[in-house]
């Protein structure tokens, strides 16, 4: 019989140190400030093995869409699990979660896209749409158009494709990367790097440094471009109005096609089912993963528009690409119990139009604060940009500490918010009650109004 008695906190983080690897982590620094061990959580709380309760404006790790202690979902999984635990979808086999689940994301993806292949994480799909692109291109007849363009700040993964799709050096110079075959462009973040041009001159010239890298690469060599609709890892960049019409219209000139990373703002983040409806787009792959399952279970995919499928079907043959886990039952099980959740409760439809506007709203109230640059939102998506000086738009010489500082006494007050450099970012779950929304809100004031006087 499985040993579930509980250990106490200390012996779980010192088991912890001993034997596992942390993601993105130090371990040094990990052993010399300690480990905290989370024990539960219910609605948008987690709580620790010390008995202390946060208010996780983050969801987790941007995912946890439905909150905490869904029973829906863990009876979905227990009932899967009895009835079949695992079964691959190789060898001309399927489940039905599996197939219920490609039909069901389909359903709401639009009417030209209607396949899905399935990944565990975000960073396999989008190792799985780059191998698909060039697969594509080769079966079309043009195998010489293999580049992929990125964007410099993207987040992509963390795996050898995935980092070097990203645009970020610091996980470049770990691994020899990027791979070839990988370039890079400009960031539409018009704040910290716009000048003294307006947002919409900004976007425009952003964008049209895909064409011009499009140019110098040869068009014919261009497999693709890929984006985040909104940069989240890179700091919640939320691109000015003129930025994503203009990438559109460029990829249709060029016929490059357009990877969506929706891994953070697919099924509902912005207020609609995936970002490239917010946004008006139309790609040729959408990589999902987060809120598929609110982070129930690993599941990921790539939603592939017929354009790509239909040749990939019908002309290349088998595609020698997948996972042992693919479309795995009870993950299949534990997201369509997810999706279930998001359609009954209307939760795309009240980030649209009820808790999305008062999040923007009580976040942008923090605009007038003498730290605070910007406020950008969309959906249930936010950053607050801080500033060593507002007037002049002048950042902090290291703006990876003041973020720190900022988001760690906002742990200590109880709320965990994310920094990315000198960005505070936000993003919970859709079911977060206006009350709550509040306190994120006064704690960060509160936060930011004791940094400010310790400056000054």
């Amino acid at each position: 019989m499985l040993d579930v008695t509980p250990m106490p906190a200390a012996i779980v983080a010192a088991t912890d140190l001993a034997h596992h690897l942390h993601p993105f982590a130090d371990m040094k620094e990990l052993a010399a400030g300690g480990i905290r061990v989370m024990t539960r959580g219910e609605g948008v709380y987690v709580h620790d093995a010390e008995g202390k309760r946060y208010l996780d404006a983050f969801a987790g790790l941007w995912c946890v869409n439905v909150g905490y202690g869904r029973r829906e979902i863990a009876d979905a999984v227990f009932a899967q699990m009895n009835e079949l635990p695992y079964y691959n979808t190789f060898f001309a086999t399927t489940t039905t979660p599996t197939a219920q689940l490609a039909a069901k994301i389909c359903s709401h993806a639009g009417p030209d896209i209607n396949r899905v292949f399935f990944t565990c994480s975000g960073s396999e799909a989008n190792d799985t749409w780059l191998r698909m692109a060039r697969v594509y291109w080769a079966t079309r007849g043009r195998p010489e158009r293999k580049i992929v363009i990125s964007r410099h700040n993207a987040y992509h993964g963390s795996t050898v494709a995935g980092a070097s799709l990203g645009g970020m050096k610091h996980m470049h110079e770990q691994g020899d990367l990027p791979i070839p075959g990988i370039v890079h462009i400009g960031q539409p973040y018009w704040y910290g790097e716009g000048g003294d041009l307006d947002p919409a001159a900004f976007g425009l010239l952003r964008a049209r440094e895909l064409e011009d890298k499009i140019l110098e690469l040869g068009p014919d060599r261009v497999a693709a471009f890929v984006a985040e609709p909104i940069q989240g890892v890179g700091g919640v960049i939320v691109p000015p109005e003129t930025y994503w019409p203009e990438i559109q219209r460029i990829c249709r000139k060029y016929d490059v096609l357009l990877a969506l990373d929706e891994v953070i703002t697919g099924f509902g983040r912005l207020g609609s089912w995936f970002g490239y409806q917010h946004f008006g787009l139309e790609p040729d792959f959408c990589v999902v993963a987060k809120g598929l399952s609110s982070g129930y279970l690993p599941i990921a995919g790539v939603l592939v528009s017929d354009r790509v499928a239909d040749v990939l079907v019908a002309e290349t043959g088998a595609f020698h690409h997948g996972f042992t886990y693919s479309g795995h039952p009870v993950a299949a099980a534990a997201a369509l119990a997810n999706l279930k959740i998001i359609e009954d409760e209307r939760l795309v439809e009240r980030v649209h139009d009820d808790i999305g506007p008062y999040f923007a709203a009580a976040l942008g109230s923090l605009g007038d604060h003498i730290m605070v640059g910007e406020v950008a939102t969309t959906g249930l998506l936010g950053a607050v940009q801080l500033v060593l000086d507002k007037e002049k738009r002048q950042r902090f010489s290291r703006p990876a500490d003041i973020g720190m500082i900022i988001r760690n006494f906002c742990f200590m007050r109880g709320v965990i918010v994310r920094a990315a450099a000198d960005r505070i970012l936000i993003s919970p779950a859709f079911t977060i009650s206006r009350s709550e929304i509040d306190v994120v809100v006064a704690t960060l004031r509160e936060v930011m109004d004791y940094v400010a006087a310790e400056l000054s």
